[in-house]
């Protein structure tokens, strides 16, 4: 079936109903955030009630990102074919099955296998939300909609631990699973009511093959990652996981050069400004996510916080996120300074928080509290300005392949991030206290100390486990905010166009499709 005119393209004035189109958008955004980023504050709770070991919770939180980072190129170009309105009915309707399975579970594989399942519904949801919200909105209105879209992102990151703490004070464990099934419930009906359908009329043949190696190369990358530190690097496991997915992945590159419709342009990658927002995002994703893994633990096992302490005392990055951007103090910003100084001042200043968290923040909360805000600042700042280069960087008609592209590589550097900040963590730890060798967890660890001056000395070398574990984070969000800087900055003076699209996508590419009346 060909696409219709209208489905192709929103009218140049943008959707009648865009703001609250967006509304929805962000809705359904914000349950799959939150789902990332809740299960981190239930660690404790999970290895207490399940048994589960460090390996386990690992998994809890990666099967997740293994499965959806799979799918992510695959998802987009789906959307892009057959409809993204389709796709985010779809992407709805199985994340909230995966939540019901996963609030019901009884054992830790169960729940790994839930988790699963939801990374398929998530995979769906990543990519239909941004590329819906840069069709609908037009050139003047997209700049502050992608603010708006990356506020609600960084708020369902950084809030996800406060409603876990909630819900575990006052519930079971599986509570913040089933949380998510009136939002969903409410979501799909906002969806089917609101939202119009857009794809792309070209490529009618799905490219099948791609999808296939697409599939496996990342899945078996994002999964020599998450066993590099429990299996070790060296290991057959891990060397014949990367393997398999360096090859396939060049088998992938060739395969995309030759069909005559590709899942996923690689003519993308000659354009500095997407390579650039792409390089900051893997590694801002790196440091943010191991640094949360890590920072909840911090809360809890060592400042003695409960659940529900933990998560509110994570709320001013949150907050400081949303009170920047929401202002409009955000994209005035990124307007006047330009995306490669915005990008590179979010960066230094999450970075910067980061250190403060490390360096400040292990004996009490007030070291911890500014470097909170410092890094929402950061988020604030970084966030808008590279979501808006990478799209800005690809044609509309490719929003929902250029959206994948982004999600994939943000899940790869989260699983990378867990994984080596977790080694370097388990690793300084071991080093510090030779007695924790071969505990599954800290828990387990303070069980089998003798007295309380070896409890003591446990809790102090997993601080210092921490600390060295979070300095690495903040030179990872560090060095990626200067490339992705530099990158920017060369690709601006390459194409001195491209210095007008830096704060906001490019007239030229929204251009590509004629325009076409609203569609409902």
């Amino acid at each position: 079936m060909t696409a219709t005119p209208a489905e192709n393209r929103i009218s140049p004035t943008g959707h009648s109903q865009r703001w609250l189109i967006l509304g929805v958008i962000c809705l359904a955004q914000l349950v799959v955030l939150l789902d990332n980023t809740v299960l981190s504050v239930a660690i404790p709770s999970l290895t207490r009630e399940l048994d589960a070991s460090t390996a386990d919770i690992q998994w809890m939180i990666n099967a997740y990102a293994l499965v959806q980072s799979g799918l992510l190129l695959t998802a987009g170009n789906a959307a892009d074919r057959y409809g993204r309105k389709k796709m985010l009915v779809a992407g709805l309707a199985l994340f909230g099955i995966g939540s019901l399975a996963a609030g019901l579970a009884q054992t830790s594989g169960q729940l790994i296998a839930a988790r699963a399942g939801m990374g398929v519904g998530g995979a769906l949801l990543m990519t239909t939300t941004l590329a819906v919200v840069v069709l609908i909105f037009d050139d003047t209105e997209r700049v502050k909609a992608i603010g708006i879209w990356s506020t609600v992102n960084s708020l369902g990151f950084a809030s996800g631990p406060l409603l876990g703490g909630f819900m575990l004070e006052h519930f079971w464990w599986g509570a913040i699973f089933l949380i998510n099934i009136p939002v969903v419930a409410l979501g799909l009906f906002a969806v089917v009511a609101l939202v119009p359908e857009t794809r792309n009329p070209q490529g009618e043949r799905p490219d099948l093959l791609g999808a296939l190696l697409s599939t496996i190369g990342m899945t078996s990358a994002v999964f020599a990652i998450i066993s590099g530190p429990e299996h070790g690097w060296t290991s057959g496991r891990v060397l014949g996981s990367a393997a398999l997915g360096v090859l396939v992945l060049g088998l992938f590159v060739l395969w995309e050069l030759r069909v005559p419709y590709p899942m996923l342009d690689m003519h993308f990658f000659r354009n500095q400004r997407f390579v650039g927002a792409v390089a900051g995002v893997i590694l801002v994703a790196f440091g943010m996510a191991g640094s949360l893994f890590l920072l909840t633990q911090h809360l809890q096992f060592v400042l003695g916080y409960a659940p529900l302490d933990a998560g509110l005392r994570t709320a001013p990055l949150a907050l400081t996120v949303v009170a920047i951007n929401l202002t409009g103090l955000g994209a005035r910003f990124v307007t006047k300074a330009g995306t490669p100084l915005a990008i590179a001042t979010g960066m230094t200043l999450v970075a910067a928080g980061l250190t403060a968290i490390a360096v400040l923040g292990r004996d009490g909360y007030a070291g911890m509290f500014a470097g909170l805000v410092v890094m929402g600042a950061g988020v604030a700042l970084s966030m808008p300005a590279m979501a808006n280069a990478i799209m800005s960087a690809i044609p509309p008609e490719k929003a929902g392949v250029g959206a994948g592209i982004n999600g994939t590589l943000a899940e790869f550097g989260n699983g990378l991030g867990v994984a080596v900040l977790g080694a370097v963590l388990n690793s300084r730890f071991a080093a510090l206290a030779p007695a924790v060798v071969g505990a599954a967890s800290l828990p387990a660890a303070l069980a089998a100390a003798d007295g309380p001056g070896e409890r003591a000395r446990i809790a102090d070398a997993f601080a210092d486990g921490l600390a060295t574990s979070q300095l690495v984070g903040a030179a990872a969000v560090l060095a990626g905010g200067l490339l992705a800087a530099v990158l920017l900055h060369r690709a601006g003076r390459a194409d001195p166009a491209a210095v007008a699209t830096q704060a906001g996508p490019p007239a030229k590419a929204a251009a590509t499709t004629p325009p076409a009346p609203p569609a409902e």
